[in-house]
């Protein structure tokens, strides 16, 4: 145990446990439902498409939630959330990766999303803004289109290679 508890000290502090990614399940429907609460994103259309989220546990709590809505060749990358302490770890980049591999892999060519925050944070994973009047039409049928999202969020897009 003192081994442990050495290899775990860092900087004169305890290192926490990186938080390990998985595909959520219905188990974890409330969890992720009270993170996106506590970081006033919207929760319409998550029971909806939970087999299509990516969470992040660390000492048994749900701490980063990311998801992706599918219509056809088109997805929505939505609540993609970090629990405070452990913003700035690279938490939600890890999870934003795997849910658009998961995309890409599931036959989505394009993926949007919408934000009311973070237009500064996706560029660096690929996205950019576009007008919020060139959504595809496929993209109507999801709740956040349908008002979950106000219809001042910024609108972006990434190519996903073939």
């Amino acid at each position: 145990m003192l081994r442990l508890d050495l290899l775990r000290r860092v900087s004169g502090r305890m290192a926490e446990t990186e938080p390990a990614v998985r595909r959520a399940t219905w188990a974890d429907a409330a969890a992720v439902e009270r993170l996106l609460a506590a970081e006033n994103l919207p929760r319409d259309g998550v029971a909806e498409w939970l087999e299509r989220f990516w969470v992040a546990e660390a000492e048994a709590a749900i701490v980063g939630a990311a998801g992706v809505e599918l219509y056809g060749e088109i997805g929505l990358v939505r609540s993609v959330a970090v629990a405070p302490r452990w913003r700035g770890t690279g938490l939600g980049r890890r999870l934003t990766e795997r849910a658009i591999e998961e995309a890409g892999r599931s036959g989505a060519r394009q993926l949007y999303l919408l934000t009311t925050t973070a237009d500064r944070y996706f560029p660096r994973l690929g996205f950019s803004e576009v007008p919020r009047e060139s959504a595809p039409p496929e993209l109507m049928a999801s709740a956040e289109f349908r008002g979950a999202c106000p219809a001042s969020a910024t609108l972006m897009r990434r190519a996903l290679a073939d």
